[in-house]
């Protein structure tokens, strides 16, 4: 399986990158919204793990991009948002969960 991860947070994206690697998974980590989307355009992913606070470009613009383009690659949002509101935003958006 091939992971797009796209975290800003360097420290906590190579603790994901090293947990995914030791359960053999392939990952792909970008960290700001550009290139979180010109991967994601680009690459061929089983799934993006996408941070919503990224610089460059927020993660649910990157999501609606993503969307409007037709790339329908399932995607998990990170946020350290907790409100309802959010949620359903990212959902709302074209997030998978």
């Amino acid at each position: 399986m091939r992971i797009l991860l796209c975290e800003d947070e360097r420290e906590l994206s190579n603790a994901i990158v090293a947990i995914l690697k030791h359960h053999n998974y392939t990952v792909d980590a970008v960290y700001d919204g550009t290139d979180a989307l010109d991967y994601a355009i680009s690459g061929e992913y089983d799934v993006i793990l996408l941070d919503i606070m990224m610089p460059k470009m927020n993660g649910l613009e990157v999501l609606r991009q993503l969307r409007k383009i037709h790339v329908y690659t399932p995607v998990l949002v990170l946020s350290a948002k907790s409100e309802i509101e959010d949620r359903i935003t990212g959902l709302d958006m074209g997030a998978d969960d």
